[in-house]
């Protein structure tokens, strides 16, 4: 050990830090102190910043342990989930610039390839780092290479399919990996389902380390033979092992399984460590157990609380105050709770985020009729598919960027046999801090190509009850999207309303032009109006409720009067709410009418607050105005020199675009 680090302070030591390697020379002792003061690191900025928190106090040991043994980034470690990688980031060059972690142009909260040389692949859905490894670990092998490939799975991923696909996938190929599983009892909320059951009885059986230990010891012991019959019990799946590895479902995987090991004791883990890397010639699981918010009090009492959460007193652990309407998900969790009293059929499903949806609130008060499947996304639809056949009205409840996991099944399971399967999708739009992995900014586009699927967005969160009484009982597949933080609106109706299906409505009249506000967009519609007014243009604004089917009438109705138009939506341009209008418009043969359309280009949206997003692509009220009214100015222009006029859709068109909107009366 270098006499500099003997006689630095472990806070001046991670301050100055700038390669990996130097953790390799400290002490067992100096690691202990390093964990500490990591902690207060961590503790002061997530509460600053918001974040994921209790995650990362938990894999702070762990974390120091693999920097102690790993020669970086030659050697590699996949984050599963990404949220788990802050401890990384601060050993890996990146403590100047840590408080600026989710913040706009500052580092992203999960690993990113383009952040950092150690950000190996970039992760932030769950559980895909086993098979992210073994790509690596074979293009590895392939170039004749041996370095330590590491995937670090835990935080709840290990309930997702894909982590158990790479798990058989990985034990066929018999080549050198280490899969650490931080098994905490957690996602978010508490781990459910079998596997989460039988990981629990590895961690409690007292017979595992003894039982082998003490094996191990007394073949060791007998004299001549020792070696010889300690080889062959190594080997045995059956019999004596059977009895003495719990692990042994691991075992006859084809992985070697290490532990329990007691996540938070640094000699353990590196001893363990030794052990796993030195194994050659098949993948190995080192089983770690964490305490989830290890160190932070409040923490370790709400560990759903603090896996993310926004600024708090690092103090007392309470939330600052934020004042305004009830967040989009709370609105949501009380109209389900409201259906589910009314009718018994009415059934909540969750995959791990019962609190960041909503569900919560029904399992609280109607546990019978809620369900959380984990970290399951294609199950929770598949399963909500199965429900639907039998009678019963699911509603799954999932962040519009996880329900991208579960695309398949959504046409393959319910929109092909269209059943009545809701599809509640909070965070759609710009999520703002966790960046591009979790924006829900495609949901339009890739559920309105679904035949049978209904797509429809509230204004406000009493449209939001209603549209989900609407959709509970629709016959046939629906989705509903709203946004992340407050909602729109304070007041709401006593009763349920259903809505008509396809059916928008205007909520300002004007002349000169019409903003057609998809969802909460109708808001700063509204707003971009009155500031149009000041400046002389007279502007309607419509709330179309549905992308999909659209009230072509309503939309057409302008068009006839000539009318230029405004699409604003909190979603990518391309394939969105503002694509369907045109669409439509040139399938009706209305060729000559204006349309601007205000969304998210076709690029990455980074970490970031909304507001700073919004702002950044004119999604507020003074960036709706701005633009719309530089946009009627230029065509103004255009009219005005004789280019470009727009063009009335010839009579024939238009005779047959009344007589089908008339007959139809849009169904």
């Amino acid at each position: 050990m270098s006499n500099t680090i003997a006689s630095t302070s472990m806070k001046d030591f991670l301050e100055s830090l700038t390669h990996p390697q130097e953790v390799k020379k400290l002490s067992v002792p100096q690691l202990e102190e390093l964990a500490t003061v990591i902690r207060e690191k961590l503790i002061e900025v997530v509460s600053q910043n918001g974040g994921h928190l209790a995650p990362n106090l938990g894999v702070t040991e762990l974390t120091l342990a693999l920097f102690s043994k790993l020669s970086l980034p030659t050697d590699e470690i996949i984050w599963d989930v990404g949220h788990q990688a802050y401890v990384h980031k601060l050993l890996t060059g990146r403590y100047d610039r840590f408080h600026l972690i989710r913040k706009y142009q500052g580092l992203s909260g999960f690993p990113n390839r383009r952040e950092s040389e150690y950000d190996s692949f970039g992760t932030a859905h769950a559980s895909t780092s086993i098979a992210a490894a073994m790509g690596k670990a074979v293009a590895r092998d392939l170039k004749g290479y041996r370095n330590n490939i590491v995937a670090v799975i835990g935080d709840g991923a290990l309930t997702g399919g894909l982590a158990h696909e790479g798990l058989n996938n990985a034990g066929l190929m018999k080549t050198k990996l280490l899969v650490v599983l931080n098994d905490n009892s957690m996602s978010i909320a508490p781990n459910v389902g079998a596997f989460h059951h039988y990981l629990d009885r590895l961690r409690v059986d007292p017979m595992y380390k003894s039982s082998k230990n003490m094996v191990k010891e007394a073949v060791h012991a007998i004299p001549a033979v020792g070696g010889v019959l300690e080889e062959f019990l190594d080997k045995m799946k059956t019999g004596i092992k059977a009895m003495a590895v719990p692990g042994l479902l691991f075992e006859e995987l084809g992985f070697k399984y290490l532990g329990p090991v007691d996540g938070h004791s640094m000699e353990s883990l590196l001893e363990e460590l030794d052990y796993a890397l030195a194994v050659e010639d098949q993948p190995v699981l080192l089983h770690v157990k964490t305490t989830k918010g290890k160190g932070y009090a409040p923490a370790e009492k709400d560990k759903p609380k603090f896996h993310g959460l926004g600024a708090f007193d690092k103090t007392t652990g309470k939330p600052k105050p934020s004042s305004g309407p009830p967040a989009w998900q709370n609105v949501f969790g009380k109209a389900l709770v409201d259906l589910a009293k009314k009718d018994s059929k009415v059934i909540g499903i969750t995959a791990a985020m019962p609190g960041g949806t909503g569900v919560s609130m029904l399992h609280d008060e109607l546990p019978d009729q809620y369900f959380d499947v984990g970290i399951a996304e294609q199950y929770a639809v598949c399963f909500a598919g199965g429900l639907a056949t039998s009678g019963m009205h699911p509603v799954a409840a999932i962040y519009s960027t996880f329900l991208q996991r579960a695309y398949d099944q959504v046409i393959h399971d319910v929109a092909i046999q269209n059943l009545p399967v809701v599809f509640a999708m909070d965070r759609a739009g710009i999520v703002g801090d966790d960046g591009p992995t979790h924006q829900g900014l495609y949901d339009i586009s890739y559920l309105r190509a679904v035949p049978n699927m209904v797509v429809m967005a509230p204004a406000d969160g009493n449209e939001l009850r209603h549209m989900l009484h609407t959709a509970v009982y629709h016959d046939g597949p629906s989705a509903i999207r709203y946004p992340r933080g407050p909602s729109c609106g304070e007041t709401f109706d006593a009763e349920f309303e259903t809505l008509e299906i396809g059916k928008g409505v205007e909520v300002r009249a004007g002349e000169d032009m019409v903003f057609l506000g998809y969802g909460h967009m109708v808001e700063h519609c509204l707003a971009a109006a009155e500031i149009l007014e000041k400046a002389g243009i007279n502007a309607a604004v419509v709330n179309p409720r549905f992308a999909k089917p659209l009230d072509i009438e309503l939309i057409l109705s302008y068009a006839r009067r000539g009318m230029p138009m405004v699409t604003v939506e909190e979603h990518a341009l391309m394939g969105g709410f503002g694509s369907a209008v045109c669409e439509m418009l040139a399938d009706e043969q209305f060729h000559g009418t204006p349309v601007l359309r205000i969304g998210v280009p076709d690029e990455l949206v980074e970490h970031g607050a909304q507001k700073i997003w919004r702002e950044h692509y004119g999604l507020d009220a003074a960036g709706i105005a701005r633009r719309s009214e530089e946009w009627k100015r230029n065509l103004s222009d255009k009219a005005g020199n004789g280019r470009d006029r727009p063009k009335k859709a010839p009579s024939t068109a238009r005779k047959r675009v009344l007589e089908h909107s008339n007959a139809a009366t849009r169904n």
